[in-house]
C-alpha cells in the first residue's frame, strides 16, 4: 500500500510560535515512517508558508537556526484556496509543491486554531486534523466559549467582558473599578483570544488590575476579567467526531501562582499528576462534564478540556477548551492519553484517522441544490 501523504503544518505569526515548533518536532519524531510520507510546512512569522527540505527538522526550518538555510524564494509555497486544492503550488522561482492527503496543523494561538487557517483548508477542500471553523474560533474566543458553556448548563467561573473603549486608557481605571465591584478580589484578566497563558495576569487590587488590564489589551481587542478561585487545575483530552472519549483526568501543579507560559514550556518543577488524585466518582464527572462540553461548542478530532476544582468543596468548574493543545513532550493531551492506554503514535494515527472520516462525511454533502 502506497503511504498516506500527511502535511505537517506549524510555526506561524502568533506569540506561540516557538511552542508550534517544539509540538511539530514532537510529532514528527512519533510518525510512524512506515505509514507516512511526511512533507514539513513551515509558516513563518510574517505569514509566509515554506516547504522544507529533505531532513530538516522544524527548528531547524524556522527555529534558532532559520538562517542557515538563508532565505531562499524557491521554498515558498502556497495551498490554493479552492476544492481540489490538495497540491501546494510553488510560491517563488524554481520551488517544488506536492500533493498531500491531510494536512496536521499544530499552529497554536491566532491564525492556527481560531478558524482563519481551517477556513482557508475547507476552501482547499483538504483534510486535516481537529476541529472545523466554527469550532475553531469558539474554543479560541474565551468569552464566546463561556456564553454556550453557561447556555449548555455547564459550570463556568463568573465574569466579565470588556471591548473597545472600555480598554481605552483614560477609560481603564474605571473598567477596572467595575471588575472590582462586581466580582471583588482577586481577579484574572485574560486577552479573549489568546493561548498557552499569554497575556494573562492575577490581579490581587486596583493597581494590579490596571496593570494587568493594559497588558492584555497587547494581544486582543477584547478582554475577559473572571473571579479568581482558589481550586486546583485539573485537565482532560477528548478526541472523536461524532462518538467523542475523555482520557483519565491529570492535575497540574505549577510552583508558580498560576500554570503561566513559563510554567508550561521552561518551568521543570511544574508537577503533572496523572490520573489526579481525585475519587472515583469526581474522575468521572469530570470525563462526563469533558465530552458535554466539546459537543457544546461542536468540537471535533480533539481537545483539552481544562478544570477548576474548587478546594474548598470540590466544585467543578471548566476553565476553557484548547482546540489545539501542545504536542510537546511535556504536554499534557498526548501523556494523558498515554495514562489511559494510547501510546503517542497511536493517538497520532487517530487524529489523523479521524481527519479522513470527518472529511469523507463533509464531501458527500450536497453541494449544489437538486429540486
Amino acid at each position: 500500500m502506497s503511504k498516506l501523504r500527511v502535511g505537517l503544518l506549524f510555526g506561524g505569526r502568533s506569540v506561540e510560535h516557538q511552542v508550534s515548533i517544539i509540538s511539530a518536532t514532537s510529532i514528527l519524531n512519533a510518525l510512524d515512517r512506515k505509514r507516512y510520507e511526511i512533507t514539513l510546512l513551515g509558516v513563518d512569522p510574517d505569514g509566509r508558508w515554506h516547504l522544507a527540505p529533505p531532513h530538516v527538522e522544524p527548528v531547524v526550518l524556522l527555529g534558532a537556526e532559520a538562517k542557515a538555510l538563508g532565505d531562499k524564494a524557491s521554498d515558498e509555497v502556497v495551498l490554493p484556496a479552492k476544492p481540489g486544492g490538495d497540491t501546494l503550488v510553488p510560491g517563488g522561482a524554481g520551488s517544488l509543491g506536492g500533493s498531500l492527503d491531510v494536512i496536521f496543523p499544530i499552529i497554536h494561538g491566532r491564525g492556527g486554531e481560531d478558524g482563519s487557517l481551517q477556513g482557508l483548508l475547507e476552501l482547499a477542500g483538504i483534510a486535516y486534523v481537529g476541529s472545523g471553523v466554527l469550532a475553531s474560533a469558539v474554543q479560541m474566543d474565551k468569552d464566546t466559549a463561556k456564553r454556550l458553556l453557561r447556555a449548555a448548563g455547564l459550570p463556568v467561573v463568573p465574569w466579565l467582558t470588556f471591548r473597545g473603549n472600555d480598554l481605552t486608557p483614560e477609560r481603564i481605571p474605571d473598567t477596572a473599578r467595575l471588575a472590582l465591584d462586581e466580582l471583588g478580589a482577586p481577579l484574572y484578566v485574560k486577552p479573549a483570544n489568546s493561548g498557552s497563558s499569554v497575556g494573562i495576569r492575577c490581579a490581587e487590587n486596583f493597581d494590579e488590575l490596571v496593570a494587568a488590564i493594559e497588558e492584555a489589551r497587547r494581544y486582543d481587542t477584547k478582554i475577559i476579567i473572571e473571579q479568581a478561585i482558589d481550586a486546583r487545575e485539573v485537565e482532560v483530552a477528548v478526541i472523536g467526531n461524532d462518538s467523542p472519549q475523555a482520557s483519565l483526568p491529570g492535575e497540574i501543579r505549577p510552583k508558580s501562582a498560576f500554570y503561566d507560559y513559563e510554567a508550561k514550556y521552561l518551568d521543570d518543577s511544574t508537577e503533572l499528576i496523572i490520573p489526579a488524585e481525585v475519587t472515583q466518582e469526581q474522575s468521572d464527572e469530570i470525563r462526563e462534564l469533558a465530552v458535554r462540553a466539546f459537543r457544546a461548542l461542536e468540537a471535533t478530532g480533539l481537545a483539552r478540556v481544562d478544570f477548576l476544582l474548587r478546594r474548598s468543596d470540590g466544585e467543578l468548574f471548566i476553565n476553557e477548551l484548547n482546540s489545539l493543545p501542545g504536542f510537546t513532550e511535556v504536554s499534557m493531551f498526548p501523556r494523558l492519553w498515554e495514562a489511559t492506554g494510547l501510546s503517542y503514535t497511536e493517538l497520532l494515527d487517530r487524529l489523523i484517522e479521524l481527519a479522513l472520516e470527518r472529511h469523507a462525511q463533509t464531501s458527500a454533502l450536497e453541494t449544489h441544490h437538486r429540486p
